[in-house]
């Protein structure tokens, strides 16, 4: 066996040979060329025990001294973003490039996490944060760049992953037992009929609530990604991360979105196949607030285009309709099946036949279920959920024979 011999070189036999190679290399080197520096050794300069080997190792490092992955740029937060301090003071800061697109109380979110929903709307209601200068709503987007004026705030204490009371603990096994799908950046929710997405005027729970108990050690809650109506049951996208949220509300926003939506409908639909394109506007009622009709043109109108089939039929008086929306508009669905006079039953504000009795048996509830969602995941791949009938709606398919198996045509609609 070999063995080596180490060789102890004193300092000054070690500058002495360094001052040798200097001269061979001032020697060596030719009128155009430079000299090499001690310290610009060539790789064939090395000895060979540098040399890398000829086939890269499995690990280059040992597998504890790794480190993870990075998250896409998208979904760090900014610089300093969640460890900002209580601001006491008026003070003004600038949208960043992660920040674009933002909604405003997204982005207040995102900055101050514990900041209840309800400061965030009294502020911005109260024209105290500002955008270059202007007063911004609560739904307007952020730009790259822009100036944003923050009034001295007060926060709640970020709720971590800490331990839940009892009425918390209750609320995470609701949620559990509504999921459909759920990974580290989205959650789909089975909503049931009944329970608001989000609160109103004496409303005590909702949706957006109920995820206060899935904050994480930040004081970050999931979002809200789109809204169903509260009367109406099934998939409910949610993202559990900054970086799904911006994927997600943009993939809603280029229409890669696409949502699959079931309805029992008065009469049978002729064509039984078609289009729907309309333009509707809010109207202000007194106690209420529907979707109209409008013309193009007309103020606060926007485009909405909905495509239908008809599944199956009992008799002539029933339909079991799929519905296939292009656009997101509210009470779409609903205020155009009213418009080609076969409105949803049960629905409360958009059934307008009249001496029309509803088949017995059936409860008069709305039935309308967001079927499927299918969208592109944040990281790649496709996020596909279905939501089954609703209790009453079940309870109709039994009592009118309808099979909910039954190829679905709507598959072949277009996606405009």
């Amino acid at each position: 066996m070999s063995r080596r011999i180490k060789r102890t070189i004193s300092p000054g036999d070690r500058a002495k040979d360094r001052s040798k190679d200097r001269s061979k290399d001032q020697t060596k080197a030719g009128p155009g060329q430079r000299s090499r520096k001690p310290d610009e050794r060539k790789a064939s300069d090395r000895p060979p025990s540098h040399r890398g080997p000829a086939k890269p190792p499995r690990f280059t490092e040992p597998r504890r001294n790794r480190q993870e992955r990075p998250e896409p740029a998208a979904s760090r937060p900014a610089k300093g973003e969640s460890e900002l301090p209580l601001p006491t003071k008026v003070q003004t800061v600038v949208v960043t490039a992660d920040e674009n697109n933002m909604r405003v109380d997204r982005f207040l979110e995102a900055r101050f996490p514990g900041l209840s929903f309800s400061h965030i709307q009294r502020i911005v209601r109260k024209g105290e944060l500002r955008v270059n200068g202007k007063r911004a709503d609560s739904k307007d987007r952020l730009e790259e760049g822009q100036s944003v004026r923050i009034p001295p705030l007060r926060l709640d204490a970020p709720k971590g992953a800490g331990v839940l009371s009892e009425a918390q603990t209750r609320t995470l096994q609701a949620l559990k037992e509504m999921t459909l799908y759920e990974d580290d950046d989205v959650l789909v929710l089975n909503k049931p009929a009944g329970l608001a997405v989000q609160g109103g005027s004496g409303m005590t729970r909702h949706v957006d609530q109920m995820l206060e108990v899935m904050r994480d050690t930040k004081g970050q809650k999931p979002r809200l990604v789109h809204r169903l109506d509260r009367e109406t049951s099934g998939c409910l996208l949610v993202a559990k991360t900054r970086f799904a949220a911006t994927h997600l509300t943009g993939a809603f926003r280029s229409r890669s979105a696409r949502k699959i939506y079931w309805a029992l409908v008065a009469g049978v639909p002729k064509p039984k196949q078609g289009r729907i394109s309309t333009y509707l506007a809010k109207e202000e009622g007194e106690e209420d607030t529907i979707m109209r009709i409008a013309a193009h043109g007309d103020e606060g109108a926007s485009h909405a285009v909905t495509y239908y089939a008809v599944v199956e039929t009992s008799a002539q008086k029933l339909a079991w309709v799929s519905l296939k929306p292009v656009t997101g508009r509210t009470h779409q669905l609903r205020a155009h099946m009213a418009h080609i006079d076969h409105a949803i039953v049960g629905d409360p504000k958009y059934f307008n036949k009249e001496n029309w009795a509803l088949p017995g048996g059936l409860q008069n509830r709305l039935h309308l279920l967001a079927r499927r969602i299918v969208i592109p995941h944040p990281r790649g791949g496709v996020i596909d959920a279905t939501a089954p009938l609703p209790p009453h709606m079940q309870q109709s398919w039994n009592l009118l024979g309808l099979e909910s198996d039954r190829f679905d045509p709507i598959e072949n609609a277009p996606e405009e």
